[in-house]
C-alpha cells in the first residue's frame, strides 16, 4: 500500500493489536485468471516465528483453498478503525478534509492443516477468541458430527513473511491534534476508537 513515512508504523505490537481487535481479515490470492480473489474470514494471530502466524479456514467448496495450494504466497488485510477528519480541526482555514484510519497488510505463506486433531486445535483458538462459552457445547457434540463438520473445512496456517502497518492520524500536523482528539472523543464508535489510538500514541494530549 501507499505508505508515506509519517504514517508508517514498525511496532509489531501495534500490528498485532489491530489484527486482534478487528479480526475479520481479507485474504487476497490470485485466481486462475490472474485476478485478485478475496475471502473475508476471521483469523487468529499466534506469536510464532519472526513475525507471527495466522490461523484460519475456509469452507470446502471455496475455491480459495485451491488457489492457495497452487500459489501459497498471499496477502492478508486487516482494517482498523476509520473515520472522516474535518478541516475544522485546523486554525488555518485553507485546509481540506481527509480520512483517518489504521490498516495492516501482511504478506503470508500458506501451509495447510489436514489432520483432525490439528484442525480441532485451530478451531479451539477461534472459539476462544469469539465465543468461549460455546466450547463445552462443541465438545459435547457427537464425535461423528464433529468429524463431519471439521471435514467440511480447509484449515491453514498463514506464516507472516513481511508486513506493512499504516497509522494515519495526522501525525505530521501536531497543531491539529488537540482539536482532533476532542472531536473524535465526542463521536461515534469508530471515532472514539481513533481517539483511543491517539492517546496511546501520545497525540493531542499535551498540545
Amino acid at each position: 500500500m501507499y505508505l508515506p513515512p509519517q504514517f508508517a508504523c514498525r511496532d509489531l505490537s501495534v500490528a498485532r493489536d489491530i489484527a486482534r481487535s478487528h479480526p475479520l481479515a481479507q485474504l487476497v490470492s490470485v485466481d486462475d485468471e490472474g485476478l485478485p480473489f478475496v475471502t473475508p474470514l476471521p483469523l487468529h494471530w499466534v506469536e510464532e516465528g519472526p513475525h507471527g502466524v495466522l490461523l484460519g479456514h475456509v469452507a470446502k467448496p471455496n475455491p480459495h483453498a485451491r488457489f492457495l495450494r497452487d500459489r501459497p504466497r498471499a496477502r492478508v488485510v486487516f482494517q482498523g478503525p476509520q473515520a472522516y477528519m474535518s478541516p475544522r480541526v485546523y486554525a488555518d482555514l485553507q485546509r481540506v478534509p481527509t480520512w483517518s484510519y489504521l490498516a495492516l497488510h501482511l504478506t503470508v505463506e500458506a501451509r495447510f492443516i489436514d489432520a483432525f486433531d490439528d484442525k480441532d486445535r485451530l478451531l479451539k483458538h477461534l472459539i476462544h477468541d469469539h465465543d468461549p462459552a460455546y466450547d463445552p457445547q462443541w465438545r459435547s457434540l457427537p464425535e461423528d458430527y464433529q468429524h463431519k463438520m471439521v471435514n467440511g473445512i480447509h484449515a491453514f496456517e498463514l506464516h507472516i513473511t513481511d508486513w506493512q502497518c499504516k497509522v494515519k492520524l495526522n501525525q505530521h500536523r501536531p497543531e491539529s491534534h488537540a482539536a482532533m482528539l476532542t472531536a473524535y472523543e465526542a463521536g461515534n464508535e469508530n471515532e472514539r476508537a481513533l481517539a483511543a489510538w491517539m492517546r496511546r500514541l501520545g497525540l493531542g494530549e499535551s498540545n
